[in-house]
């Protein structure tokens, strides 16, 4: 069912919905289309990925993304939201000391429009987080699976699986609250670590495979619509295989060009008779 004549979404307002046990939803876009479909659907969170390397540019990976590109795919989105917040994340390298780190959310804010930015990281990304929210930069922290380990180990392993790891997770979430995140994103914890980080903290988790009991539940918008299938990861539901109407519909398009079938006289325009009449006089006439 379409949502029409919401509120804006605030920070306050996630806040407010984690307090009435409201849940939370939250999907990628990287384009004008996207974003306005997920806006009028009724989506909490408008989030502009840096997952546009992999489902967007068909990059391997997503690393590779540049600022520059996600304050492009920034202002797309934010053209097409009017009441979903928008949040852009930082892509990797981009927030390598606290005035780097700054100076990107800034641009990111300024130039592309963005509601809040998201950073990926641990407790030793704290003081970046305190120093942007200082800047008046609304934070959504990231922790479970992240860049930075993915790439200095070489390996995805999934986090949190023993009681050591576990603790470690909490000591970072425990950290960016401190810090000022107004919510955290929480990659493939285990479910009783989703929902042990979610009943210790005052602001809104969002899980991303990490079980019923985050406040709220995000997705790559690709994935659930069947758009992105390379990857299928466990917590993935899929909700309708958009690739294979968009393929029949190009494929019924091709065959009806190629067959005559379209365009007809129905898709197409007219010249009033009178004109017609008086260009072909004149057609004629250069022509003698």
């Amino acid at each position: 069912m379409r949502v029409s004549n919401r509120s804006k979404i605030t920070v306050a307002a996630l806040k407010t919905k984690k307090r009435k046990g409201q849940r939370i939803t939250m999907l990628t876009a990287y384009d004008f289309p996207m974003a306005s479909f997920i806006d009028s659907a009724g989506v909490d969170i408008v989030l502009v990925s840096d997952a546009v390397g992999t489902v967007g540019n068909g990059r391997p990976e997503a690393v590779s993304v540049t600022v520059d590109e996600m304050i492009y795919h920034t202002r797309a989105v934010r053209n097409g939201v009017t009441s979903s917040m928008v949040v852009t994340t930082l892509p990797f390298g981009s927030y390598t000391d606290v005035d780097n780190g700054v100076a990107t959310a800034l641009r990111v804010m300024k130039e592309g429009g963005a509601d809040g930015v998201h950073v990926e990281g641990t407790r030793s990304e704290a003081a970046l987080v305190r120093a942007m929210v200082d800047a008046g930069i609304p934070v959504m922290g990231h922790i479970g699976i992240i860049k930075q380990k993915i790439v200095r180990s070489g390996y995805f392993q999934l986090p949190g699986r023993n009681a050591e790891a576990a603790k470690q997770i909490i000591d970072d979430a425990v950290a960016l609250v401190q810090s000022g995140v107004f919510s955290l994103v929480l990659e493939c914890l285990p479910i009783r670590l989703g929902q042990i980080i979610t009943q210790a903290v005052d602001i809104p988790t969002i899980g991303i495979g990490s079980g019923i009991y985050c406040d709220g539940q995000a997705l790559v918008t690709q994935d659930m619509l069947g758009l992105y299938k390379q990857l299928s990861p466990r917590f993935l539901k899929v909700y309708a295989d958009m690739s294979a109407a968009i393929i029949n519909a190009l494929e019924q398009y091709r065959q009806e060009v190629e067959t005559g079938v379209y365009p007809t006289a129905d898709y197409s325009y007219t010249m009033d008779d009178r004109e017609l009449d008086e260009l072909l006089g004149k057609l004629g006439a250069s022509n003698g």
